[in-house]
């Protein structure tokens, strides 16, 4: 059976994708998406921070080239999302239940580690199915692990969310790094205050921003960022596949996937049309997303499983 029927055999047989029923790995997401773009977009432009000069190194007395932006975790936890000096909750649970795979894939936890398994990009077949969101939630619950850092990497150049998520005014990236073959990405790439999070936003927009993530300047980009720290794990929120042809060039390079399908809206049609670009990668994982259903007493109710070909 190939990696597309077993992904829409998962996802069950209606027209649009629905709860799976009896899966024996649970996990959920974020559950109400529209609620918390809607918050977001409100408080955006008052809580906007700008990014400022990491602090000077005092061991050596130069200064740290890559900068530092301050997440407001009290704005974020009221949107939902999953914040390192939080109490135990539902959807840090489930997040936690998802990374647990893709962090053994990364580096051979109980088995052999998946070749460039620390590259994970998230994605979608359609815009709006939560990716963006459930990319920085995974990112900042991998971020909490004792022996792992985590680079975010903002790849949807064409609709790039991140920043509005976090409150933060995006300055050079991803864009500008691979236009400027002078500039270094550590002159981009911002600090956070959870200290194992490192952020690469977007950048400014470009034109043909979509065709430079296709370019070799990429390969040669995401080649270093597997190799350069193997602690690291790197994780890009990718633009939708069937929005874009530039997402499953950027798949190639990947390790892992994670594709997110919006609960009783994302056709199964749409499904097996964006799995079929992901025919070059071993390890995909399926998170569905604003679900209806109820796990006890909580509104969040979820399904991640991995395929290998």
């Amino acid at each position: 059976m190939s990696i597309i029927e077993k992904a829409a055999n998962k996802l069950g047989h209606g027209d649009a994708v629905s709860q799976p029923q009896g899966a024996a790995d649970k996990t959920a997401t974020e559950n109400h998406t529209s609620r918390i773009e809607a918050a977001m977009q409100r408080e955006h432009a008052q809580t906007a921070s700008p990014a400022t000069p990491a602090p000077t190194d005092n061991d050596t007395g130069v200064s740290v080239t890559s900068m530092q932006v301050e997440i407001d975790l009290k704005r974020l936890a009221r949107m939902g999302g999953v914040t390192p000096d939080a109490e135990r909750s539902q959807v840090a649970e489930e997040f936690r239940l998802i990374k647990r795979p893709l962090l053994a894939n990364a580096f051979g936890q109980g088995g052999a580690a998946v070749r460039n398994g620390n590259l994970i990009m998230v994605t979608s077949a359609l815009p709006g199915e939560g990716k963006s969101f459930c990319s920085l939630n995974l990112a900042i619950s991998i971020a909490t692990e004792m022996e792992r850092t985590v680079l975010l990497v903002d790849a949807d150049v064409a609709r790039p969310r991140l920043p509005e998520y976090l409150g933060i005014r995006a300055g050079k990236g991803l864009l500008d790094v691979l236009q400027d073959p002078s500039l270094e990405l550590s002159e981009v790439m911002l600090r956070t205050n959870i200290p194992k999070l490192s952020l690469l936003t977007a950048g400014h927009p470009y034109k043909h921003g979509t065709e430079l993530l296709a370019s070799s300047a990429m390969s040669r980009l995401v080649a270093d960022l597997a190799n350069r720290y193997p602690d690291r794990v790197i994780i890009f929120d990718s633009p939708p596949l069937l929005s874009t042809s530039e997402a499953s060039v950027l798949a190639t390079h990947m390790g892992q996937i994670v594709m997110v399908v919006e609960a009783e809206k994302t056709s199964q049609e749409a499904v097996k049309e964006a799995l079929s670009q992901l025919e070059s990668c071993e390890v995909i994982g399926m998170v569905l997303n604003k679900s209806t259903a109820v796990l006890g007493n909580d509104n969040y109710y979820g399904y991640y499983g991995t395929y290998g070909k």
